[in-house]
């Protein structure tokens, strides 16, 4: 039996949010407050160190537990504050889990924020093969992939810019195309996507199906549901920190839709603020799938009908 190049069990992570009931406070105010009130200072500090100040606890992750396997293409669903983007630093070895263990078997390369691993004053060059020596990857063979890696950015005419001058899409269509090209074992992707403009999100989406058909396993975090579906083999639903369901995309997605969506009845023929001259009136619009059921919400790619009642 094939070992998982991925083990995530009982996975936690968690923060301390300290509450303050003062607002801004200066160096200089800190200092005067431990001349004019130096026991009270003291007996604050005391708190601090055994813990019992006033702060909570909270939760990103809880018992997270999953497997994935070699060749694998993940997508990773939920809202926002549901614990995506921590669960991506965790297994990206950025951040350390509260508690449980993670096993990674292979070299891992992640695009999780605008700018991350790069150097702002350096060049797009430089940043290049800084990125590089991060993943480990030998500087002969980052000279090799050297041209493909600057075609694909599209950055060519300031590829000795420092990056700390670059758009915001600019420095992901580089920091991607640098991660895709590495040929890392393991290819971790956020929302930073979204950054792009569409139609570099299109030529990221095509080189990450390019890199998963390679052999090579893909994370993928989005909220766009049409590429989850369209990308991935497989999905995880996380939800205030906890995993939902874990399964094929298409029925991940399904619970994920279902989760989210608002049911609501809003009576039309109550509406105040129509326009036109009322020959015709909406009272209600239905949503029925392609069972002929009525539903909350649209999966992309299926068959719909919207019925629209009217007096």
């Amino acid at each position: 039996m094939e070992k998982p190049i991925i083990q995530v069990k009982n996975i936690g992570k968690k923060y301390n949010i300290n509450h303050q009931k003062i607002g801004y406070v200066t160096l200089r105010d800190k200092i005067t407050n431990v001349f004019v009130n130096p026991f009270s200072f003291l007996i604050n500090k005391i708190k601090q160190v055994a813990g019992i100040g006033t702060k909570e606890e909270f939760w990103a992750l809880k018992d997270i537990n999953f497997e994935i396997k070699k060749g694998e293409v993940v997508g990773i669903v939920g809202q926002n504050g549901a614990g995506k983007s921590t669960l991506l630093k965790i297994l990206s070895q950025i951040t350390p889990p509260t508690t449980g263990e993670i096993k990674i078997h292979g070299t891992v390369g992640s695009l999780l924020e605008v700018g991350t691993g790069f150097h702002p004053e350096l060049t797009g060059r430089e940043n290049v093969f800084l990125n590089g020596a991060i993943l480990g990857i030998k500087k002969k063979d980052i000279i090799k992939k050297f041209e493909k890696i600057v075609e694909f950015a599209g950055i060519e005419k300031f590829l000795d810019t420092p990056v700390k001058y670059y758009s915001s899409g600019m420095y992901v269509r580089l920091a991607f195309s640098v991660a895709a090209h590495m040929e890392t074992d393991i290819l971790i992707i956020d929302e930073v996507l979204a950054v792009g403009d569409s139609e570099f999100q299109k030529k990221c989406l095509g080189k990450m199906q390019d890199v998963s058909s390679s052999g090579r396993t893909v994370l993928f975090v989005s909220h766009n549901m049409a590429a989850i579906q369209n990308l991935c083999d497989k999905a995880i639903f996380l939800k205030k920190g906890e995993v939902q369901t874990i399964g094929g995309a298409e029925e991940v997605i399904s619970t994920y839709l279902k989760s989210t969506a608002e049911v609501q009845t809003i009576d039309l023929a109550d509406r105040k603020d129509r326009s036109g001259n009322g020959l015709i009136r909406f009272q209600s619009v239905e949503l029925i799938d392609e069972n002929g059921n009525a539903v909350q919400s649209l999966h992309c790619g299926k068959k719909a009908i919207i019925r629209i009642h009217f007096d």
